[in-house]
């Protein structure tokens, strides 16, 4: 457990989605403010606009790599290679946990609402949902990966 699991945790149950949760817990090293990492994240919530696709832990997670330890020179293949390396051991370490990244896998078995709309949290919600842990252990496992 790290202090960003910690954090990560605590946003979310604030009413943050998974995305903003994780990389708005990282903020001291992305150096991003809350505002601004917030509204790049929004859309990464439920799996990508609620559509239940990645994660929005594992899309926060990868949003802090690349702004760690991303590649940004379009010719770098090996900076590329490495990032990417990065990425893939990220979602490695997610799926040995999870056994998926895929929001509507994780989500199986949980009464889930169709729609756009996010539901409303209160405390079924946080009851029904394994989201705030997987949101802890997203931050816990790339705390690791960077050595935090």
């Amino acid at each position: 457990m790290s202090v960003y699991g910690d954090k990560a945790e605590k946003l979310f149950r604030e009413g943050y989605n998974c995305a903003q949760a994780v990389l708005i817990a990282f903020e001291d090293i992305t150096k991003l403010d809350r505002t601004t990492a917030a509204a790049i994240s929004s859309s990464f919530g439920g799996g990508l606009g609620r559509m239940r696709e990645v994660c929005g832990a594992v899309s926060g997670s990868a949003m802090v790599l690349g702004i760690v330890k991303g590649n940004y020179n379009p010719d770098d293949n090996i900076a590329k290679t490495e990032h990417y390396h990065l990425v893939q051991e990220f979602a490695k370490r997610f799926k040995e946990k999870y056994g998926s990244i895929i929001c509507r896998e994780l989500l199986k078995g949980v009464d889930t609402v169709d729609g756009n709309a996010p539901e409303k949290r209160s405390k079924t919600y946080y009851k029904k949902r394994p989201c705030p842990i997987i949101v802890r252990d997203s931050a816990d496992i790339l705390a690791d990966m960077l050595n935090l």
